[in-house]
């Protein structure tokens, strides 16, 4: 059983596939919190782009 235990501690190969999923979880928050200001922005830049043409 101290034999197990100790190969469960030593073995390394699923961390990086978690390493990855990390980064990939942090980029995706970052990317969505970009396209959400930026939509926002441009949303009303078109508003006040109508408003000018009316």
């Amino acid at each position: 059983m101290r034999r197990l235990i100790s190969r469960f501690w030593a073995d390394t190969r699923g961390a990086t596939a978690i390493e990855y999923a990390m980064i990939a979880a942090g980029l995706s928050i970052v990317i969505l919190g970009v396209v959400t200001t930026l939509g926002n922005s441009l949303a009303g830049k078109y508003t006040s782009v109508s408003d000018a043409l009316k």
